[in-house]
C-alpha cells in the first residue's frame, strides 16, 4: 500500500513501522525526514514531481512510502471485549477523507472500534492514513462481509443500535446512551440503507436550522459521538 505526506512518513519512521520502499521527490529538503531516511537504511527511489503525482491522487508533499497492507481486526474481538461498550459502524462511506476524519474523532473520543462493510465502502488507503495520521494504531478497524449480520451479532451481546437519519423519529439529544451502544453513520449521499435502518433500535435526527438539509458525514459523526460520550459521563 502506498501512503504519502510528511506527517504520515514521520509517524511511521518514529514508531518503527515496516516500510518496504521510500520514494522522494527530486530536491527533497525536509532535513528531519532525510535524517530518518538515512538512519532507516531502506531503499530510496528519487522521482520527479510529475512522476510522483502519477503514483497518488493526494498531496504527497514530496514523499511516498510503500508499506504492508493494513491488517483489519475480527468482529469477535469486539464481541469478546467487555470494555468495548461504544462502537461505530459506517454504512458504505465513499470518501476517504470522511473515513480518516471519523477515525481521528473516534480516537480522540476514546472509541476503540470502527466496523466497516468490505464491499462498496472506502477502506484504509493512503488518503485515509494521511487524514487520520497518528491515530490508526490506537484503533481497532473491523471488516465484515455483511453489516446487518454484524448488527444482529452486536444485539445478541447487548448492544443498542442507534442509526443517524434525516427521517429519524428522535432528536439525537433525547436518546439515552447508557449501556452498550453501536452508532451507525450512513453514506454521504444516501444515508443509511433501508435494511440497516430497519435493524436499528433508534433513528436519531440532528436538527437543521439553516438552509442546508444535511451535514457532512464526518461532522455528523463527530456530533453524535460526543453526544454519546457526554450522555454517558
Amino acid at each position: 500500500m502506498l501512503v504519502y505526506g510528511r506527517n504520515v512518513a514521520r509517524d511511521l519512521f518514529e514508531n518503527h513501522k515496516k516500510i518496504r520502499k521510500i520514494i522522494i521527490q527530486e530536491n527533497f529538503e525536509d532535513k528531519n525526514l532525510i535524517s530518518l531516511i538515512e538512519k532507516s537504511k531502506i531503499m530510496v527511489e528519487v522521482l520527479s514531481k510529475k512522476e510522483m503525482d502519477h503514483l497518488c491522487s493526494g498531496l504527497h508533499q514530496g514523499i511516498i512510502l510503500d508499506i504492508p497492507d493494513y491488517q483489519y481486526a475480527e468482529l469477535r474481538e469486539v464481541l469478546e471485549d467487555e470494555e468495548d461498550s461504544f462502537v461505530v459502524l459506517l454504512d458504505h462511506l465513499e470518501d476517504p477523507h470522511n473515513l480518516g476524519a471519523i477515525i481521528r474523532t473516534c480516537e480522540a473520543a476514546g472509541v476503540k472500534s470502527i466496523i466497516l462493510p468490505k464491499d462498496r465502502q472506502v477502506l484504509i488507503n493512503g488518503t485515509v492514513m494521511k487524514t487520520s495520521v497518528g491515530t490508526l494504531d490506537n484503533m481497532r478497524i473491523v471488516l465484515v462481509s455483511n453489516l446487518v449480520n454484524a448488527i444482529e451479532r452486536l444485539k445478541e451481546t447487548g448492544f443498542w443500535i442507534v442509526g443517524t437519519s434525516l427521517e429519524g423519529d428522535k432528536d439525537y439529544r433525547e436518546i439515552d446512551y447508557q449501556g452498550k451502544i453501536a452508532l451507525v453513520i450512513g453514506n454521504e449521499g444516501a444515508g443509511i440503507s433501508q435494511l440497516v435502518a430497519r435493524n436499528c433500535d433508534f433513528l436519531a435526527k440532528i436538527p437543521m436550522y439553516g438552509q442546508t438539509n444535511s451535514l457532512n458525514a464526518s461532522v455528523a459523526a463527530g456530533i453524535m459521538i460526543y453526544e454519546v460520550i457526554r450522555n454517558r459521563k
